[in-house]
């Protein structure tokens, strides 16, 4: 993009637009139309700045919705004649205008600076859009804008805040990817700050890649069309700023229980004729009853919406009677086998679609200023690299979005329980194409209908409106289920899952996509994963498709989709199947399994993300901020290890024919070296925190994994079980979810009279407004016996099915377990875990109203 840079140099201050305490108002006349700049408290640590004029307009559509006036302390004052002071809570702003206003932020308490606007360069007019320049520091850690490429480290790197169909990408390289989310935090051990825009116009972040000899390291956020509304938000911890960003933009939706489990996929299946894709998808479930792998849902690639006569091409929101000649027969004899449905729906259409003439003359589709008609372009229609010409949705359009609603709403009506919105990217070649801004609660100024100020990203949050929109018609009071590729920042108020699209078969790929996780979930993509082995490239080795699984099973989400090209069928592709490999698949089963059997732990973490916005994957550095080994490159690039949930130490082996992996076990401050990490895999040793272990991992055992003492994991069966909330007669078939187990870590010695205490969540698993409870288990240890007790907190919540539950050991832990209330406890047969158990009766039903929660 040309680089048009223009800088009001002077400001005055004006009455002030806002009724929020303590808010500054200025105003520039430096430039050929008056910029007005303002600079507000609208929560403890967050801040808000506006720079806009009548030629550069705020976004018209926001991906953060305007925050409530809340009751805040702010204490304000003139400090000189172009200086303005904030105080509120233990954050001290100041802004300067002696030239381009500049921002400054700070503790209190200690004076240490967090964030600096760059002096006379800080807000800028360029061209049709504008530019923020930052003070940038060079060790900070900085995470965030949503998908980009490893390593998590954003620093010293240049982004376009764009998003793309990146088929086959370099997951070290390729930008832009799939979404459009321009939330940058930079952390350190001191705080963080986040910084946020509202726009979904295009734009990029220079994260300190630019150097200036005038102006030295400095960070900068260009966006190409009009105003800038962005966000600062300040916290302690990256912890504390997630939090507070998620206070703005919307908490994570929660997921069905059953999309946490293996969700199967694979394009060939939909796109064969002979036998038709119904048959092959019947006997790909079989095969998962054969080889005695769970299974919870199957993504359903487009092949099933290919015409069946020619032109053979997509279209959205039909079925090919040739490959499915009775949809609904097919979907109840998936149900019948526990196996939930999603449809692969794609927000554009060829000129061969029964509707295409219908949207075209109801101007449901984008619309060609210089000809005031439909705008068309080239798109993809059937195989690989196949296109033909037709138009994209514009979900501004009252009849486009109806039209999309009725749809899947239809979808769901045949029993299709979940929609797959993929390539909505919106990759459209022209910004000045025009929206209908009919489906928009804001003015409608016939000026200001160009693609380019709107944003292509606000498209992919309105499909996903649309998609749960039309899902919720069909069953009102269940959470609808919509999985995007791509997504903006509002897009998560409506799509609860995603991943990182169409990535490749490669050693490097499943190490980067550690590192993708990790900035996706800070920027709240937490139902979010990879497509386990690669959906693009060679198929996988044995080896490196058994660590991929090993890894996904410790992941929140787990899907094996692919595409594969094939040279012999560029229609249909390859698939990756858990049973290719007759030699792993017994160690592939067995992974799966401990997958299901650590459902009520995943499934936790995402209520969890749900109720606070902690992501289930985390930088080894959450919560250990004051460890100064967490902030050396090795552990910022986020790529070999992470948390998952507060229990699990994940790692990794990275490279074919090698045995071993280094991790590190980080250390809280003021912890002793007897809490430590336990081992999971053998031999099971007691690791002390805040060192360097190198840990066995045979490649047909098990990836490195280490247990953080003091922890649990709430367990069950190691098979698909029936959610509680779940009453389809088909699922009926399935065991009752009635088991559970908690996998307890105490230190191999006594714990010093230290009790150390793990909650979890549970609900029924479907509801759209569930009833969440909240259950918790403490411990203590001598070198005899560990003490155990339970509590529940669930006032009118959810009732479980289990009525006792088991604590169990950790391998060649031979204590015996006592509760710290008297009450009896069984040890029970080990089992095939081979590890000490003890099973404790509660003593009045859980649920029962019991003052100030159950207490066994």
């Amino acid at each position: 993009m040309p680089q048009l840079e223009s800088i009001p140099q002077s400001y005055k201050q004006a009455p002030s637009k806002s009724t929020r305490p303590g808010a500054l108002q200025l105003q520039s006349d430096d430039l050929d139309t008056r910029f007005d700049f303002s600079f507000e408290a609208v929560r403890k640590g967050v801040f808000r700045t506006r720079f806009s004029s009548a030629s550069h307009p705020l976004p018209p559509y926001t991906s953060i919705p305007p925050p409530e006036n809340t009751t805040l302390d702010v204490k304000s004052e003139q400090t000189g004649q172009l200086r303005y002071r904030l105080e509120v809570g233990d954050v001290s702003a100041t802004v300067d205008w002696n030239h381009a206003p500049v921002i400054s932020l700070s503790w209190l308490d200690s004076g240490d600076l967090l964030h600096a606007d760059l002096s006379f360069r800080s807000y800028v007019v360029d061209g049709p859009g504008v530019a923020h320049y930052t003070q940038h520091d060079r060790k900070a850690l900085h995470v965030g804008l949503g998908e980009k490429a490893a390593p998590m480290d954003l620093t010293a790197r240049h982004f376009q805040i764009s998003a793309t169909d990146s088929f086959g990408y370099e997951a070290y390289h390729t930008d832009p990817l799939y979404k459009h989310m321009p939330l940058l935090v930079k952390t350190t051990p001191t705080g963080c700050v986040a910084m946020v825009s509202t726009s979904h116009s295009r734009g990029a972040w220079c994260v300190g890649s630019e150097i200036d000899g005038l102006w030295g390291h400095f960070k900068v956020y260009r966006q190409d069309y009009g105003g800038l509304e962005e966000y600062l938000i300040v916290g302690r911890t990256l912890k504390d700023v997630v939090r507070s960003y998620a206070e703005l933009a919307g908490f994570p939706l929660p997921s069905p229980r059953w999309a946490y489990g293996y969700v199967s996929g694979g394009y060939r299946y939909t796109a064969l004729d002979d036998p038709p894709a119904h048959l092959a998808l019947l006997d790909f479930a079989e095969k998962l009853r054969e080889h005695d792998i769970p299974c919870s849902a199957h993504q359903m690639s487009s092949g099933y919406s290919i015409a069946e006569t020619e032109p053979r091409v997509r279209n959205v929101f039909t079925w090919n009677k040739h490959r499915f000649p009775d949809p609904e027969e097919f979907i109840k004899q998936y149900h019948a086998q526990g196996i939930r449905l999603l449809t692969n729906i794609k927000p554009f259409i060829l000129a061969s679609h029964r509707d295409y003439e219908y949207l075209r003359q109801n101007s449901a589709l984008f619309t060609d200023p210089r000809t005031g008609k439909n705008a068309e372009m080239r798109l993809w229609s059937a195989g690989g690299g196949e296109s033909g010409i037709g138009g994209h949705i514009d979900f501004t359009s009252s009849t486009a979005y109806e039209w999309w609603a009725r749809g899947v709403e239809k979808l769901k009506e045949q029993g299709i329980d979940a929609m797959w919105n993929d390539n909505n990217e919106y990759p459209l070649p022209n910004d000045d194409w025009q929206v209908a801004v009919e489906t928009l609660s804001i003015p409608k100024d016939e000026t200001s209908k160009k693609l380019g100020l709107w944003g292509r990203a606000m498209q992919t949050e309105l499909m996903a409106k649309s998609s749960y929109d039309g899902l919720l018609r069909a069953e009102p009071g269940i959470r609808p289920f919509v999985l995007t590729r791509s997504a903006s920042i509002g897009t998560l108020r409506y799509a609860c899952s995603s991943w990182s699209g169409d990535n490749m078969t490669s050693w490097e790929s499943m190490k980067a996509a550690n590192a993708i996780s990790l900035n996706a979930g800070v920027s709240l993509l937490q139902c979010y994963g990879h497509d386990i082995g690669g959906f693009e490239g060679p198929q996988p080795s044995p080896e490196l498709l058994l660590r991929w699984i090993q890894l996904g099973c410790h992941q929140i989400r787990f899907a094996i989709n692919c595409f594969k090209t094939s040279p012999q069928d560029n229609q249909a592709g390859e698939v990756i199947e858990p049973w290719m490999y007759p030699e792993i698949t017994p160690l592939i089963r067995k992974a799966i399994k401990r997958r299901y059997e650590i459902m009520p732990y995943i499934y936790s973490l995402g209520l969890e993300s749900h109720l606070t916005a902690n992501p289930p994957q985390r930088w080894i550095g959450w919560g250990y901020e004051s460890d100064p080994e967490v902030w050396t490159k090795p552990l910022k690039s986020g790529e070999e290890q992470y948390w998952f949930g507060d229990t699990l130490l994940v790692g990794g082996v990275y490279q074919p024919g090698v045995d071993t992996a280094r991790m590190y076990l980080p250390r809280r401050s003021g912890e002793g070296f007897d809490h430590g990490y336990v081992n999971l895999n053998a031999p099971y040793e007691y690791q002390a925190a805040g060192q360097w272990v190198t840990v066995s991992s045979p490649w047909r055992q098990s990836i490195p994994i280490f247990a953080r003492i003091g922890g649990a994991i709430p367990v069950g069966k190691s098979v698909q079980t029936r959610l509680p909330g779940d009453t389809k007669l088909e699922c009926k078939t399935l065991p009752e979810d009635d088991y559970r187990g908690i996998e307890i870590f105490p230190p191999k010695g006594t714990s010093n009279g230290r009790s150390f205490t793990t909650t979890w969540y549970e609900d029924d698993g479907l509801s759209l407004r569930p009833n969440i409870s909240k259950f918790a288990i403490s411990y203590s240890s001598t070198e005899e016996k560990v003490v155990v007790s339970f509590t529940s907190d669930q006032g009118n919540g959810f009732i479980p099915p289990w009525r006792e539950v088991e604590f169990i050991l950790p391998h060649g832990d031979q204590r015996y377990i006592e509760s710290a209330s008297g009450a009896n406890t069984e040890c029970v047969e080990p089992g095939a875990c081979g590890r000490v158990r003890y099973k404790l009766r509660l003593p009045v039903q859980v649920g029962d109203n019991v003052p100030n929660g159950y207490h066994e």
